[in-house]
């Protein structure tokens, strides 16, 4: 049984590795990561202007992302967008919402390339059809994303309000603490599952996609923190390239990123074509 195990592994395995060769995905990663990189900072633009007009500090943003971010590509963001923090700017925040849109939706028109191969479909939907569920994806990730985000923050309120409300125990808290970035991790799946759903060309059940989508809400939180390890305390890329280390670190980031995104969507496509021959 055991044996039978290993060989269905090393079976999937090879399957996945042809899959990411045929289907050309580190360089669809790079196209990925290449938007991503585009629409990030009219985006922390965004969140950061956005945050200007809420009871939040501004800060507390960049703390999150800290987690998963290498401390050189953390002090770059930092850098670029603390010229705008405490800024009640409604300029700055309309071209944060339009500069992110545009380049967003570019990143959604790759995911969308990447996943039509993978089960070998062309993309016949019309041109409005097809930017207008880019844009719609768009809205709702980012959406969803502020949600992680922010949860955290609000969730710590939340917390003490209700334990103080109801005389709830420090048991309470410590579960609240837990569960409030489970929480969070249910988020991101949500996000990756209607991701799935919704960008091929091809009509998928529920089912067919949420192998991929946690592979890419567990292979990206762990990728990004084991890769934020490593250059955190392994190598410092400022002391070779100088300036260009964070811009280099975080390219490397959003490819990996890219990378379990649309590896993500290869996983669902085996598992459908295994299906659809097994019936």
């Amino acid at each position: 049984m055991a044996g039978m195990y290993m060989n269905n592994i090393v079976r999937f395995g090879k399957e996945l590795m042809g899959r990411i060769h045929r289907d050309e995905l580190p360089s669809l990663s790079a196209e990925l990561a290449y938007y991503l990189l585009l629409s990030l900072f009219p985006f922390l633009i965004f969140l950061i202007t956005l945050i200007g007009f809420l009871p939040l500090e501004s800060t507390d943003l960049l703390d999150l992302v800290e987690n998963v971010a290498p401390q050189q590509t953390l002090h770059m963001i930092e850098s670029n967008v603390s010229h705008i923090i405490g800024s009640h700017n409604e300029k700055l925040l309309s071209f944060g919402i339009i500069a992110t849109m545009w380049s967003a939706s570019n990143g959604i028109n790759a995911i969308v390339r990447a996943f039509n191969r993978a089960y070998h479909v062309q993309e016949n939907r019309p041109f409005l059809v097809a930017r207008g569920m880019a844009v719609l994806l768009t809205f709702a990730m980012i959406f969803v994303i502020i949600v992680a985000l922010l949860l955290p923050v609000f969730g710590h309120m939340i917390g003490l309000y209700l334990s103080s409300t109801f005389g709830f125990s420090e048991t309470f808290l410590a579960l609240w603490s837990a569960s409030r970035w489970i929480i969070s991790g249910l988020i991101l799946f949500t996000v990756f599952t209607g991701l799935y759903y919704f960008a091929p060309n091809k009509k998928l059940l529920i089912r067919n996609v949420v192998k991929g989508a946690a592979f890419a809400t567990v292979g990206w939180t762990v990728v990004s923190m084991l890769f934020a390890y490593y250059v955190n305390h392994f190598n410092n890329y400022t002391a070779t390239y100088g300036s260009l280390g964070g811009i280099i670190i975080l390219l490397i980031w959003l490819y990996l990123s890219g990378m379990i995104i649309v590896i993500g969507g290869e996983i669902n496509a085996i598992f459908y074509d295994r299906r659809v021959k097994s019936s």
